[in-house]
């Protein structure tokens, strides 16, 4: 049987060895049917390969468990226990052998007296027990003299590990002013070694570092607050080590620490208070609404919500013209201007602003009140304004037949600065680029230049402008929204040329055409027209007109029989009459043709030549018709011929020196001598022109209007009469083509070659009339409408109707 040992002694356990040996009987029926393993520590029944029922047997008892320390530093293997077969005689016929987790590695046996050693350092915390397997061989034939015995060795721990914190280092917070326990953090410390065996494992907790703010539950590891009003404006960061010690904090015991960082959390415990109680501030009067003024600042020691400030302005006569908002990025005040500013209205404000917490806790209302307040003086400063107008826009209404130079309205702006500078007054040539108005520069008269026409213009948007006579930078502007109003200044006419037709087979009374008529005008009851026969065709005996008294008008036959061989065509006018004041009308002309007609009334032939031919002409007639022709066209060319030959004289010769022929004009352009011709102060007295008989003026180009009055005395501007009179002046001027060149202000830029008129000049000129074509004077505009008449085709004869 086996037999097993080991140390006796825990003090000698390194070393040492000693073989308990334990024997035993035991009744075999009980061993075998009980089924029961044997628990760890007690021994064990091995078991003969020979079966003997019901018979009692004597077994061996052996020891099944081994204990060994760990951390055994010797030089020589640790001597674990001893193997033992009651079949060894102790003659080295027995040989033992060992299997299983670490044989060989870790422990070995001596083959020949059973003895085990562990040939390595143990550890518990890296494995607490080894399961091994001995067998007993016959060294000469190698059968087991006993079965296979398996065993376990127990690593027994010792106190080689200290206590350490897994999750250190530790981050903690913790509102300030937390009264005393408030909880802030756990730590919690472990320990590898056995916690079953002694107290290696048993951690006990102590703070090293951070009284007398925190302490620390020695069995939990749970840190609180120790000290009451704990400020975080005073300190805010705190480092607080903690201690964990084993075997139960005795003496000899092994011990870890860490670290916990606390951060006291801000809480609303600090009124906001502004370091000044005044403050002075100044602003330009021109500064823009919402413009900044300045900035104030209530501290506050708390931080984030804590700090949020909102200032009012709760007092003070400046509270309609300031504003005051919240910066929430750095909150401060910032005073912005809510009104326009004017430093002649007043000159200096004073605000009363409070700056107050929104965000209150309960429990810290005994330290405040979480508000504060302060004064703002703001100063206005003066700047150079322009002019301003009253009103700031102005509506005008005048009549389109307003006399040139009628003022239609009075243009006011002063000078809002205390110097109350002069002003001169003009227009926005950009909004009046057809000037048809002027402005009296010193009174802000507004007259008319040019007729007004509303079917051409019916509204007119201008700016007036206003400067400082001291200060040309300072201009103000005012619109000026004219309404053209209507007149009754143009007659009705028919809104296109009318052809009709009438059938030879027409009754009397039969409808041959339908008019209606358009008006530019536009009067306030709407546009009624009324039609008849013109005066000089008022007996017609073909056609009468019949008013339908709806603008429109029926043109109906007076008889029947008409015949195209008699007449073709008949030209009917008629008169359109309206019903403005004054009554204004037109006469239109109806063109009605004759044709040939089928019983249902549909046109066959309106052309009457088959009528004109007899149908027996022959093939000489033609011919003569034709020669007759050819003859009267040589004899046109002959006359041309000879008024061609007739006009030769006037040709420059080639070799003849053109230089030699200089006419010279004292009557044109600028210079001395032309002041002679004309009496500038004819222009001031409209009785002394007229006596006078002056000649009319010439003026190509358009004047620069604006700039007269600088002509003008000061006692003269103000009379309305000179002003018409200049202003009616030149808008003859600018529309009489056939006034001589005396004005002394006139430019010349309408002949010569640069010109888009070209040369006007006799020389060089085409010898024929009938080879000049003179058309293109109708596209040169009003200045050469009377040259284009001269030279235009003249009109055939009237119409018969």
């Amino acid at each position: 049987m086996w037999t097993s040992g080991r140390m006796s002694n825990a003090k000698s356990w390194l070393g040492l060895g000693m073989s308990l040996y334990f024997w035993g009987l035991m009744d075999l029926t009980t061993t075998v049917l009980s089924g029961t393993p044997t628990p760890p520590g007690e021994i064990e029944v091995l078991l003969s390969d020979k079966p003997q029922s019901h018979l009692r047997t004597k077994r061996s008892w052996v020891w099944n468990q081994f204990f060994v320390l760990e951390e055994y530093t010797g030089t020589d293997p640790l001597y674990v226990g001893k193997l033992h077969s009651d079949m060894d005689r102790g003659d080295g016929s027995i040989k033992y052998i060992l299997s299983g987790e670490g044989a060989g590695i870790v422990f070995t046996i001596d083959d020949t007296t059973g003895d085990i050693h562990a040939i390595q350092r143990l550890d518990r915390e890296e494995r607490a027990q080894y399961t091994l397997r001995a067998q007993a061989l016959d060294r000469r034939t190698g059968r087991p003299m006993e079965p296979e015995s398996e065993f376990i060795i127990k690593i027994q721990d010792i106190n080689d590990n200290e206590p350490k914190f897994p999750d250190g280092p530790y981050v903690a917070t913790v509102p300030e002013m937390s009264p005393v326990g408030t909880s802030v953090i756990q730590v919690t410390a472990t320990d590898a070694d056995d916690p079953t065996y002694g107290n290696s494992a048993r951690v006990v907790y102590s703070i090293l570092q951070g009284q007398p703010y925190f302490s620390v539950d020695s069995k939990t590891g749970v840190i609180r607050t120790a000290l009451m009003n704990m400020d975080r404006e005073a300190k805010e960061y705190y480092e607080v080590i903690i201690q964990a010690k084993d075997m139960g904090g005795q003496l000899g015991g092994l011990a870890g620490t860490t670290t916990v960082n606390v951060t006291l959390l801000d809480v609303n415990d600090n009124p906001p208070r502004f370091p000044q109680k005044h403050y002075q501030m100044s602003v330009l009067e021109s500064a823009p609404v919402s413009s900044t003024v300045g900035r104030v600042f209530a501290k506050d020691l708390d931080e984030g919500i804590n700090a949020e400030m909102k200032y009012t302005i709760v007092d003070g006569d400046g509270a309609d013209a300031f504003d005051i908002n919240t910066d929430p990025n750095f909150q401060v005040g910032i005073i912005t201007v809510k009104k326009p500013l004017s430093f002649e209205s007043k000159k200096s404000y004073t605000l009363k602003v409070e700056g107050a917490n929104p965000h209150l806790e309960m429990r810290f209302l005994n330290l405040g009140p979480f508000q504060d307040t302060t004064t703002v003086h703001i100063s206005v400063e003066d700047v150079d304004e322009p002019p301003v107008f009253e009103p700031g826009f102005y509506f005008v209404e005048a009549p389109e037949d307003v006399a040139i130079g009628t003022t239609i309205q009075i243009i006011s702006a002063k000078d809002p600065d205390v110097t109350n500078n002069s002003i001169r007054y003009s227009i926005d040539r950009s909004s009046d680029p057809g000037r048809f108005f002027y402005v009296d520069i010193t009174t802000g008269a507004l007259m008319t230049a040019r007729p007004l026409d509303r079917e051409e213009f019916s509204w007119h948007n201008i700016t007036v402008l206003a400067m400082e006579m001291n200060n040309p930078s300072q201009v103000g502007s005012v619109s000026v929204t004219i309404k053209v109003l209507d007149v009754n200044d143009n007659a009705p006419e028919f809104p296109r040329f009318y052809e009709a037709f009438v059938c030879e087979n027409a009754k009397a009374g039969q409808l041959v055409q339908t008019v209606s008529a358009v008006d530019q005008d536009d009067p306030h009851g709407g546009q009624h027209f009324y039609y008849s026969l013109a005066p000089e065709a008022a007996n017609n005996p073909n056609f009468t007109v019949r008013d339908n008294q709806d603008n429109t008008a029926r043109i109906l036959t007076r008889r029947s029989g008409f015949r195209q061989q008699e007449q073709s065509v008949f030209y009917l006018p008629i008169l359109i009459t309206d019903s403005g004041q004054p009554v204004l009308s037109s006469t239109g002309t109806l063109t009605i043709q004759v044709c040939s007609c089928d019983d249902s009334g549909h046109v066959l032939s309106c052309s009457p030549e088959a009528y004109m031919l007899p149908v027996s002409l022959s093939r000489g007639a033609l011919i003569a018709i034709l020669a007759c022709i050819f003859v009267l066209l040589v004899l046109v060319l002959l006359i041309l011929s000879m008024r061609r030959h007739r006009k030769q004289p006037y040709i420059i010769d080639d070799e003849e020196n053109i230089h030699e022929n200089i006419v010279r004009y004292d009557d044109e352009g600028g210079g001395e001598e032309d002041t002679e011709a004309f009496d500038i102060a004819a222009m001031w007295n409209p009785r002394e022109a007229q006596a006078g008989g002056a000649p009319k003026t010439r003026q190509d180009m358009l004047p620069e209007i604006e700039s007269l009055s600088r002509y003008v005395p000061q006692t003269c501007a103000v009379n309305s009469t000179v002003h018409s009179y200049v202003l009616a002046k030149l808008y003859e001027a600018d529309m009489d083509l056939w006034a001589p060149p005396f004005d002394s202000l006139q430019t010349y830029m309408f002949e010569g070659d640069g010109s888009v008129a070209g040369s006007l000049s006799s020389l060089q000129s085409a010898t024929s009339d009938s080879e000049q074509s003179f058309d293109f004077l109708t596209d040169w505009g009003p200045r050469f409408r009377k040259l284009a008449e001269l030279y235009g085709a003249s009109e055939g004869p009237a119409p018969l109707w």
